[in-house]
């Protein structure tokens, strides 16, 4: 599957840089708050969680090859998606409880974070599907990485 060379790179620059677009504007309504809502504050975790699974799914299957094993990319892959999902539709059910539709400030905010973690999801989606592929198709013996999900070093 070396067609999926091109795609997992822009994959993983998107994840990253719409994560950091998300945990900025869960900040700003996390600041805005004195107690800010739960499904908030977990859209913020989930944020920089996906920073540090993307840092893991970068470098690890190229520097660090022991640790990229398929069935943990699969479950990082999988909870990551799971998380983005559970965060964008509970902050997307909570702006619709208080109508807040795409007026500015946090009300705004909170509309285009909801936005950009479904965004986030359906790219964890893609990249799931894939390293499931990739444990399906492999022998359960063979415990490497599939080279094709791995960052191409230039």
């Amino acid at each position: 599957m070396a067609y999926l060379d091109a795609f997992i790179l822009p994959l993983r620059l998107v994840q990253a840089v719409f994560s950091v677009i998300v945990l900025g504007l869960t900040a700003y309504i996390v600041d805005v708050f004195w107690d800010s809502p739960n499904s908030v504050n977990f859209m913020l975790f989930t944020s920089l969680w996906t920073l540090l699974v993307v840092a893991f799914l970068v470098i690890a299957p190229s520097r660090f090859p022991q640790f990229a094993h398929k069935y943990v990319i699969l479950a990082l892959e999988s909870i990551t998606m799971i998380f983005w999902f559970a965060a964008w539709i509970a902050v997307a059910a909570l702006w619709g409880d208080w109508k807040c539709g795409s007026k500015g400030g946090w009300c705004g905010a909170g509309t285009a974070a909801c936005v950009f973690s479904a965004l986030l999801w359906l790219t964890f989606l893609a990249t799931a599907v894939m390293a499931a592929l990739h444990v399906r198709r492999t022998p359960k013996s063979d415990t490497t990485h599939d080279t094709a999900m791995e960052v191409q070093h230039v």
